[in-house]
């Protein structure tokens, strides 16, 4: 009779994604990374509501969680991407390892995201080969921070400069003219609450935290973000 002689090490893994191809084909860049050492219990959830059902969950302790950063929200709860779950995960289970994947390339989002989740993998999704995502597991799994190439190409090549995309700016313009918050929507095609969260975005990235509306425009032309 032949005694197993190798316990394998369970890892709990969250993927959430709103396309279930995406979560298949992680799940099988997963399995497939040293089966003979891991075994793999994977939970899926296909938006904020599913996700902070799966991540609150009293039984819930993951290892390691992928998290796409846009996907749809959960408004009751007030989650309205995946850095909304990453924050929620880092509530809930500290020690969990967190991988945010996006198709997001404006360097004020990406920096912002860095800034207030700091996840140990961060990913475009552009990036992604089934051969990389094993790589970029293989690192995580070791504690290992790992980037993707565009990722690490952004950083080095914009060093301390600020970037905002089109939203950004439709915001600060319409602040400038006197635009009343609740209203923006008639102009800017985004909810309230994500014109209000872009906003907590610009504060901390001009450093005008706590300061008046008219302070962020001023420091935002002195910038060269407004005209």
């Amino acid at each position: 009779m032949t005694i197993e002689s190798v316990t394998k090490i369970n890892k709990k893994i969250l993927i959430v994604d709103d396309h279930p191809f995406i979560i298949q084909g992680y799940k099988n860049a997963i399995t497939r990374y040293m089966p003979d050492s891991f075994e793999y219990s994977i939970a899926e959830a296909k938006d904020c509501e599913t996700g902070y059902y799966a991540i609150t969950d009293p039984e819930a302790d993951f290892d390691i969680a992928f998290l796409d950063i846009s996907m749809p929200s959960f408004e009751t709860k007030s989650l309205y991407s995946g850095e909304d779950l990453a924050k929620l995960i880092k509530e809930h289970m500290p020690e969990c390892k967190i991988i945010m994947l996006t198709m997001f390339t404006e360097f004020l989002k990406l920096k912002t995201l860095i800034n207030k989740v700091n996840p140990i993998g961060l990913v475009i999704k552009n990036d992604l080969t089934f051969d990389e995502l094993i790589y970029a597991f293989d690192r995580v799994i070791k504690g290992k921070q790992y980037y993707s190439k565009s990722i690490k190409e952004m950083l080095e090549s914009h060093d301390n400069s600020i970037e905002i995309d089109l939203f950004d700016k439709q915001i600060l313009f319409h602040m400038s003219k006197g635009t009343k918050i609740k209203d923006m929507p008639q102009f800017i095609p985004i909810s309230q609450n994500a014109i209000e969260s872009r906003l907590v975005n610009l504060r901390e990235l001009l450093d005008v935290v706590g300061g008046r509306d008219s302070d962020l425009v001023k420091i935002a032309k002195t910038k060269g973000l407004l005209f």
